[in-house]
């Protein structure tokens, strides 16, 4: 049996913590989620980008922006998509839906989920014995890195790298030369703006449209549908993804307040096990004990179905940072 994820939790939620805990919505400091509380400026849009189907120019702008930012071998295709987490879903589609998949846990459990939802694939634990191999890089939620040793030598590896612009020397993009290997980017998480929802996947293009059993199956792109992205995301994703000094910038800025967390939450008693300069992973004696108590503060944080003692907290921006402090004081 699988020792990942089950249940399909996730961070946010602020509606569950504001029916328990009080207040409304605009009162909470959500820190349950990996998502960059400082995002990348909204620029102004073009009425056209809202009012007329995306055209090619526009998609051909944001995945040659992508390439160049993401280093991608000119041997990869890149597939933009309206979230990574809608990928993920199709991900099975692309190997044989009999063969059994492999994804080490804890992690984020979509991609647990996307296997059991074809009905016919079976997770593993054993990975000699999976034809499907899923790698969460760095793993949400304690951040560890997956050596490319572990990647390669089957039908399909998924490299999910939602959180590595954090830390773009570690990303393993440059392996997308091999026809077996996906790397999934996620914009919302780095950029601060997931509500735009938009993802990319990034494969040689025998990989994203296989032949399975010889017999030829539907790519990435027709799982997708036509117009898959938003014209107002291909803008902004594309503006942002070309804007290399704010990227530099918010690295710079994120490793500070990273380790400024670190400061605040272990002075009171936590000890770090890990994480990205996104979210922060501790071990705390009583999780949910500590869950409560911040939320009694409207504070919302992230505890795991599989752990009693594992406490996941982002970032807070500008004005949380006393807050925080007063509710562990």
């Amino acid at each position: 049996m699988h020792k990942g994820i089950k249940t399909r939790d996730h961070g946010g939620g602020l509606d569950t913590a504001v029916a328990e805990f009080g207040g409304v919505r605009a009162d909470w400091l959500d820190l349950s989620t990996g998502i960059n509380p400082v995002p990348y400026p909204l620029p102004d849009l073009p009425a056209s980008s809202w009012t007329a189907l995306p055209d090619r120019a526009a998609m051909n702008r944001l995945l040659s922006a992508a390439r160049l930012f993401w280093n991608v071998p000119d041997s990869a295709q890149i597939v933009a998509a309206p979230g990574a987490s809608a990928i993920i879903a199709r991900l099975p589609y692309l190997t044989d839906r009999t063969a059994r998949a492999y994804i080490p846990g804890p992690t984020y459990n979509e991609h647990a989920a996307a296997v059991q939802a074809t009905g016919t694939m079976q997770l593993t634990d054993d990975p000699d014995n999976a034809l499907m191999h899923t790698y969460v890089h760095p793993n949400n939620p304690d951040g560890r890195l997956w050596a490319a040793r572990h990647m390669g030598g089957r039908p399909l590896t998924v490299i999910d790298e939602s959180f590595c612009d954090v830390c773009p020397e570690n990303s393993l993009v440059h392996l997308t030369q091999d026809k077996r290997i996906v790397v999934l980017k996620s914009f919302g998480k780095f950029w601060g703006l997931a509500g735009l929802r938009l993802g990319f996947a990034i494969a040689h293009p025998q990989t994203l449209s296989p032949e399975i059993q010889n017999t030829p199956t539907p790519s990435l792109h027709d799982h997708l549908g036509p117009w898959a992205v938003s014209g107002p995301a291909l803008e902004v994703g594309a503006q942002a993804l070309e804007n290399h000094a704010w990227a530099e910038e918010t690295r710079d800025r994120l490793t500070a307040d990273a380790a400024r967390l670190d400061r605040i939450v272990t002075g009171h008693g936590a000890e770090l096990v890990g994480g990205t300069t996104l979210f922060r992973l501790y071990k705390v004696p009583d999780a949910k004990a500590w869950q409560d108590r911040l939320a009694r503060h409207h504070i919302w944080t992230r505890i795991f179905p599989y752990s009693r003692t594992w406490l996941r907290l982002g970032l807070p921006d500008h004005t949380g940072w006393d807050r925080l402090e007063a509710a562990l004081a």
